[in-house]
């Protein structure tokens, strides 16, 4: 299947109670949200491998269950689309095409440095994680359930990633 296929319903059904439209307006918003998972999961590896400095086993330790967690959210939102009637593509490149930032560019770095770069990326997610839920609400209550749940997750990390690079006054220093 070509990624430009990846959010086309392709079955004859979908979730009992939703209509056809929907459902497929549904699974382009989920698929979005898959994309947007597994480009984290493999920042947050990169970062895991390439942190360096002051504070950098507590950092490597933190990131390892974020991984863990946002992997499930992938499989989940998968799921969901097969639900749907959507057929659910992550293979590396249609991740690549049907990704709309830019790649994460730090390689080997410090902690404040990766982890600004980080607090960056989770605003994107949770924005936009944000923006699919409020659509989701009309479409499909049970996606911007699932949604809502991860979307706890995700700002609790990106919490985590903000307690090391916060001020005592409350300011970022990225």
């Amino acid at each position: 299947m070509s990624s430009s296929n990846a959010s086309t319903k392709v079955a004859e059904f979908t979730a009992p109670g939703v209509d056809s439209q929907s459902a497929k307006d549904t699974i382009a918003l989920l698929d979005d949200r898959l994309v947007a998972l597994l480009d984290l999961q493999l920042t947050l590896k990169h970062v895991h491998w390439n942190v360096v400095g002051p504070n950098f086993i507590g950092v490597h330790e933190m990131l390892d269950p974020q991984v863990d967690a946002v992997r499930e959210m992938t499989d989940t939102i998968a799921e969901r689309i097969a639900t749907m009637g959507g057929v659910p593509v992550g293979t590396p490149q249609s991740i690549v095409d049907r990704r709309r930032w830019d790649e994460y560019n730090i390689g080997r770095g410090l902690v404040v440095d990766h982890l600004g770069a980080l607090d960056k990326v989770y605003n994107g997610v949770n924005e936009d994680h944000r923006k699919a839920i409020d659509k989701l609400a009309e479409l499909d209550p049970v996606s911007e359930d699932l949604l809502t749940g991860q979307l706890g997750d995700l700002e609790q990390f990106q919490w985590f990633v903000r307690a090391h690079i916060e001020s005592a006054s409350g300011e970022l220093n990225r």
